[in-house]
């Protein structure tokens, strides 16, 4: 296949995938406990799948087949990043004549609330109360039976009950740089922006497209062109940057800054995926 065709493929691929995104993206994120993190997981579901459709002569059912996809990659990265409560096994043990009747009071939880609950728990409550799937199409996603999801269900819906605790950071240095780096965007001033890029910078338009180097600079071409303001908040405990689009009062999408000294190391900018802000825990970070 050749790149004008793999190109046309992929963004064939992306419409047929639109629809089901978000909520791919609203259970990644849950189950990780970030926005971020969940989009990443996202970008290597459907990498994984346009991979696969390549390589078969059927289309299997598409969300069900997309969600098992994601529950697997989620896995593996909670397990590569180090993160507690991975075992997909865990407290795994059948309770007999376990209720698995939607509770309201769940789906209202905030984002890091699911963090307290062990990973095979976290998963069940979330496919279950927060996405609405059967007990059956969660047992699907989840490689388990009926009985383990209500079982699962049971104790992640009582923890989640007995509540949780997160701490803030400061970050005055970083605050520092972002807030400098907001008010430079706000001013419009991109040539002022382009000397802060690094020899090494890395731009990551989230699922557009990456640039590197001096590259970067270009990026602010098209801001020049358009109504979008910036204010640093915290969001899920780090600093980072919400991105209002023609005097919104509620963020459009985030942009989130590395800076190695005083250079920018990295941009993520994810002006395309604005579904995450649905999900996003945001704070005022002077609160």
């Amino acid at each position: 296949m050749n790149p004008v065709s793999l190109s046309n493929a992929r963004e064939e691929f992306l419409t047929l995938v639109a629809d089901i995104r978000p909520e791919l993206h609203r259970y990644s994120a849950r189950l990780t406990g970030s926005v971020i993190d969940g989009e990443d997981i996202v970008q290597d579901t459907l990498a994984k799948a346009f991979y696969a459709l390549a390589m078969s002569t059927e289309v299997p059912p598409l969300r069900p087949w997309l969600f098992k996809i994601a529950h697997n990659a989620a896995i593996d990265f909670l397990k590569a990043h180090g993160k507690r409560l991975t075992d997909p096994h865990a407290e795994m043990a059948d309770v007999a004549g376990a209720v698995a009747d939607v509770d309201p009071y769940v789906m209202r939880l905030a984002l890091t609330r699911f963090l307290t609950l062990p990973v095979i728990q976290r998963s069940a409550v979330i496919l279950k109360d927060v996405l609405g799937h059967s007990l059956e199409d969660t047992a699907k996603t989840m490689e388990t039976t009926v009985m383990a999801v209500k079982a699962a269900l049971v104790r992640g819906r009582a923890k989640l009950r007995e509540g949780s605790e997160s701490e803030v950071v400061d970050e005055g240095a970083r605050r520092a740089q972002l807030d400098r780096y907001a008010s430079m965007f706000n001013a419009k001033d991109w040539e002022g922006l382009r000397a802060l890029i690094g020899e090494d910078c890395r731009l990551d338009l989230v699922s557009k497209s990456q640039r590197k180097g001096k590259a970067v600079g270009l990026y602010y071409t098209n801001y020049a062109k358009q109504d979008v303001s910036v204010r640093v908040v915290r969001l899920e405990g780090r600093l980072a940057l919400a991105a209002h689009v023609a005097g919104a009062a509620v963020p459009s999408y985030f942009m989130l800054l590395e800076y190695a000294g005083d250079e920018l190391r990295l941009i993520r900018d994810f002006r395309y995926v604005p579904y995450i802000v649905a999900e996003a825990d945001v704070f005022d970070p002077d609160v």
